[in-house]
């Protein structure tokens, strides 16, 4: 395994913030326009990365808001029985529940957003001044909340503007770069602006090109962001690289059959900042990023079954010329 060393956030709770919705979507091979039943889900990019947390061992709240409603109960129950505190969620009397609606398609799921004026869209800054975030070793947000509304937008700016040193806890910042959401011409600047802030940084190199050059390469994108710790480039199946002050490394996805790729950037965010927290190095982190990334992309939902303790210990213990090979990546 690689002897590089990072910088990690110090072992302690973790708190996710962002919106999280009720989801529905057919099963496979139907599409939406044709199936007779739809399955009823939650979907939230933070809420996914709090879920593979708790599941991997770590203390994880989620704060957000949903509405006094049945879908907003769904999803507070699901989120809460998958381990994650979810005592500082807000019941908004007056706003709903958000919604979205998955159809599924040979060349790529299309997913629809109900959510404007959701509950989780009026999310502020107040949501920081929350005791959890007080004794939190790391937060984790991604570029979907700045995106929900112009409060959800200073939500974030003020997660990130305390300089690092300055900080009481570390920050880690998906970019999750999700175009409908955005004004036109307004994401790239916002989001780079936030990433290069964060402690720990992750974007797939897909995302970066379409949002700061068609022909980026990873050490391109370091070039762009150069302010994280850790910064992490995620190049779909091919593999991942974090770059650190320390040095850089690349670790080679696992082969995996794909049902829905829906979830699994959140799913390898968990699994590294999983990896980070276990200690020591690069290598493990990057591994264990992808062993949660698998357990999402064989699944329709966001979230899959990770394999058993023991089963990731062995992938995770793997000569590196061995470690892609036929593995058990599912329970």
């Amino acid at each position: 395994m690689s002897a590089v060393r990072p910088w990690r956030p110090p072992r302690g709770p973790v708190v996710c913030v962002g919106e999280t919705m009720a989801a529905m979507s057919p099963a496979p091979p139907d599409t939406l326009d044709g199936a007779e039943s739809v399955r009823l889900s939650v979907a939230g990019a933070e809420s996914n990365v709090a879920m593979y947390l708790a599941e991997l061992g770590l203390p994880v709240s989620w704060l957000s808001a949903v509405g006094d409603d049945a879908l907003g109960r769904r999803v507070t129950g699901a989120v809460g029985k998958a381990g994650v505190d979810v005592s500082g969620v807000r019941t908004d009397p007056g706003r709903p529940t958000g919604l979205l609606l998955k159809d599924p398609d040979p060349d790529g799921t299309r997913v629809h957003y109900y959510r404007k004026g959701s509950a989780a869209s009026a999310l502020g800054p107040g949501v920081l001044d929350d005791k959890r975030v007080g004794a939190a070793a790391l937060l984790h947000l991604t570029g979907v909340t700045p995106a929900l509304s112009p409060s959800c937008g200073a939500l974030a700016e003020r997660a990130l503007h305390t300089p690092p040193h300055e900080r009481t806890h570390a920050v880690s910042f998906d970019v999750n770069h999700r175009p409908a959401l955005w004004p036109p011409d307004t994401a790239p600047s916002v989001l780079r602006d936030l990433a290069d802030r964060a402690d720990i940084a992750f974007v797939g190199l897909d995302e970066a090109q379409g949002l700061w050059g068609a022909d980026l390469a990873p050490a391109d994108v370091r070039g762009l962001l150069g302010g994280p710790r850790v910064l992490v480039v995620k190049d779909g199946g091919r593999g991942a690289t974090a770059f650190t002050d320390e040095g850089v490394c690349t670790v080679p996805a696992p082969a995996v059959e794909v049902v829905e790729p829906v979830g699994a950037g959140d799913a390898f965010a968990a699994g590294f900042l999983a990896g980070l927290w276990r200690g020591p190095g690069l290598t493990g982190a990057l591994r264990l990023g992808h062993i949660a990334a698998a357990s999402a992309l064989t699944v329709v939902g966001d979230h899959g079954p990770l394999p058993e303790e023991a089963a990731i210990e062995a992938l995770l213990a793997r000569p590196d010329d061995d470690w892609n090979a036929s593995a058990p990546l599912r329970r």
